[in-house]
């Protein structure tokens, strides 16, 4: 009789998302289980051999590390991943387009962040992290010219929780729409709640007050959901090969 080969260890990785939208796709595609711990609610499955906890994080910073701390402290985790979706700067990107960053910076800070490699996607480009909404367009051509290819508003923050707490993460987000044409202002922004759910009170007047814009938004809608669904597949495929 042979030596008893123990199969290795079940690797278990985090998958956050900052808004419902963000997290839909994964829902989708992986069938995952809704489950609660007192007030935490998360998502599990498996991909493999691997086995997933997701959530929500809520939109920002503050969110960001909140439920990043929480996660960690919830469930020993592996690796983290982050998913979602990202505002393109420059003509190297597209509506679309998954980014899969070489660096994050935080633009508060000036911290920068470094991924763990995650599947065989190259990485490239500079990921930027605000609190804020960037609206100015001579600060977002000042990123540009840095290597800035993309801004969103959580991951440096997941990021520094992470290294504090020595987990490894990643991160795969899709371009949404463009951080450089002014298609994303306060009243746009201000249609979401703080989990990405619609703010309807808003909704409401910004379809009454603004008729005309009504075309945007359904191409904001349009490209929210395919850089949704490019970030999540290129997530799930790099998660399969580990």
């Amino acid at each position: 009789m042979g030596p008893v080969i123990t199969p290795p260890a079940v690797q278990r990785v985090a998958i956050l998302a900052p808004m419902r939208p963000e997290l839909r796709p994964l829902l989708r595609s992986l069938s995952l289980r809704r489950s609660q711990s007192g007030d935490f609610a998360f998502f599990s499955g498996t991909i493999g051999r691997v086995e997933i906890v997701a959530t929500i994080t809520g939109i920002g910073i503050r969110a960001a590390v909140r439920t990043t701390e929480r996660v960690l402290d919830f469930i020993p985790i592996d690796h983290l991943v982050v998913v979602g979706i990202a505002g393109g700067i420059g003509p190297s990107v597209d509506i679309g387009d998954l980014v899969v960053p070489e660096l994050v910076i935080d633009v508060s800070t000036g911290t920068e962040h470094r991924p763990a490699l995650l599947g065989d996607t190259v990485p490239r480009g500079t990921l930027l992290t605000s609190d804020g909404l960037l609206v100015d367009q001579n600060e977002v051509a000042r990123y540009e010219r840095q290597g800035v290819i993309a801004i969103d508003m959580e991951t440096a923050a997941i990021a520094a929780v992470c290294e504090r707490r020595r987990c490894p993460w990643s991160v795969f987000r899709g371009i949404s729409d463009r951080a450089d044409d002014g298609s994303i202002d306060p009243a746009v922004f201000g249609l979401a709640g703080p989990d990405g759910g619609p703010n309807l009170p808003a909704l409401a007047r910004f379809l009454l007050t603004k008729p005309w814009r009504v075309p945007q938004l359904a191409r904001l809608a349009r490209g929210m959901k395919l850089a949704a669904t490019v970030a999540a597949d290129a997530a799930v495929r790099a998660i399969e090969r580990m």
